[in-house]
């Protein structure tokens, strides 16, 4: 295996199945949707114009946003929260990570790091803020996907004018949409806080030693 390739074997296969669903997730989606558009009379349309609708947008955003959220609040809650036993917890009363407090910034180390004032705060809550971008910019395309998609379907099925964006904002569609993904994404992190203190995987580092004590924190 080369080199590369191996040390950047987890990440190079995640995203390499990302690109294999998402791509089958718009080949079976352009299908289902020339389903729907030929019980309506209305006539098909060719793949490149369906990975640009607004059923295409809103279904790849609308779980884009819940992943996001999930990601970005889970890191910005481990940071002060903790779980007793749990291997996705620090241990209780530990506010920093010790290793933050005993190295000090080096020739190697990252250049807000080394430069501190304002970009050291900014860089210490970097990831958090990053994944909470992320799930702001997919909760906008899953937004405007979404109008899309709706005005789409209530001038097939009813003629009906189209909405405007911020109408769609406030719509218990869109919500319900959000809160479907929203709450099944936070039920499995805290199933995996919960699970991880009383079961294992063995060479897992999201997992606590096989040997531990179930009381043990930290994986």
């Amino acid at each position: 295996m080369p080199r590369w390739v191996r040390d950047n074997a987890l990440s190079v296969v995640m995203l390499g199945a990302f690109v294999v669903f998402l791509v089958l997730q718009s080949i079976f989606g352009w299908h289902t949707y020339n389903d729907e558009l030929a019980e309506y009379g209305a006539r098909p349309i060719g793949w490149l114009a369906y990975v640009g609708s607004g059923h295409f947008a809103e279904s790849v955003f609308e779980n884009w946003e819940s992943e996001f959220l999930q990601m970005g609040g889970y890191v910005l809650l481990t940071a002060y929260l903790t779980q007793r036993g749990s291997a996705e917890s620090k241990p209780q009363g530990q506010t920093d990570r010790p290793a933050d407090d005993e190295r000090r910034a080096g020739p190697d180390s990252p250049w807000p790091v080394r430069l501190g004032d304002l970009p050291l705060v900014l860089y210490r809550n970097s990831l958090s803020l990053a994944l909470l971008l992320i799930f702001l910019g997919s909760f906008v395309g899953h937004l405007l996907g979404g109008t899309a998609e709706y005005n789409q379907q209530q001038a097939l099925s009813a003629g009906a004018p189209p909405i405007s964006v911020w109408d769609f904002l406030g719509t218990s569609e869109f919500w319900f949409q959000s809160m479907q993904n929203w709450q099944s994404e936070f039920l499995a992190v805290g199933a995996l806080i919960l699970l991880s203190i009383f079961l294992r995987q063995h060479a897992s580092p999201e997992s606590k030693p096989v040997t531990a004590a179930h009381a043990e924190t930290g994986a």
